[in-house]
């Protein structure tokens, strides 16, 4: 999924975009309210998230604008103008959601993500996000079924199983957390024991040893899936 984060403050850029980048999500830039359409255009976002007061030209003008070209990709308003008239004003301009400063950066996740599925993009870290990821050491996943297939042949795992490795396969090679991970296994529990996404990995690793990766542990910071031979 990606992301067009139209936003001046530079620290307020550089936070998002880590932010997002851990969560495998794409970010580019605008600080310029003048050259927003132009970048909106030029890198064709799943989602913009829009602030208003921006050199150049007013946030408010930006999303007009988009508008009546025609760019219908969905708008999420940050801005530190929090009345109710401002979102009101917002809303009626066309943005599909709004968010005052200060936020929760899991919070705008959360509704970046859902503003991407409502329009149909492929989300990173959902089921479909997960299945278009590419083949890995032998690992694929079908885009359509969200089956796991290794070296052309279906796997025989459990719905939470599937869950689990299509979440790593999103981003193989590096650390996907515990707590997200928990969250993509199952989803809606919140009354989940920590230990159960360590039952679900043990499961899934037995039936991966003879495969030429491995899922790996790193403690405090989650698993992750490795070639064999760079297991650790």
């Amino acid at each position: 999924m990606k992301v067009l984060l139209i936003e001046d403050n530079l620290t307020m850029q550089t936070t998002l975009q880590r932010s997002f980048q851990r969560s495998g999500i794409q970010v580019v830039t605008c600080g310029d309210g003048a050259r927003a359409l132009d970048r909106w255009r030029a890198s064709v976002p799943d989602v913009v998230l829009l602030d208003l007061s921006l050199p150049g030209r007013d946030g408010l003008q930006v999303l007009a604008d988009a508008r009546a070209e025609g760019l219908a990709t969905p708008v999420l308003i940050l801005t530190a103008r929090g009345t109710v008239g401002d979102r009101i004003l917002g809303l009626n301009t066309g943005a599909d959601d709004y968010l005052p400063k200060p936020f929760d950066l899991d919070e705008l996740e959360a509704r970046v993500r859902a503003l991407a599925r409502r329009a149909g993009s492929s989300v990173d870290g959902d089921a479909r996000g997960e299945a278009s990821a590419p083949e890995y050491c032998g690992l694929r996943c079908d885009a359509d079924s969200g089956a796991i297939y290794f070296r052309g042949e279906a796997l025989d795992l459990a719905p939470r199983e599937s869950a689990l490795l299509r979440a790593l396969l999103a981003q193989p090679g590096q650390a996907v957390a515990k707590e997200r991970l928990s969250g993509l296994v199952f989803p809606g529990q919140t009354a989940v024991q920590a230990e159960a996404i360590e039952v679900v990995a043990y499961r899934l690793r037995k039936k991966m040893a003879r495969m030429p990766v491995q899922l790996v542990t790193l403690r405090g910071l989650g698993y992750l899936l490795k070639p064999e031979a760079a297991a650790v």
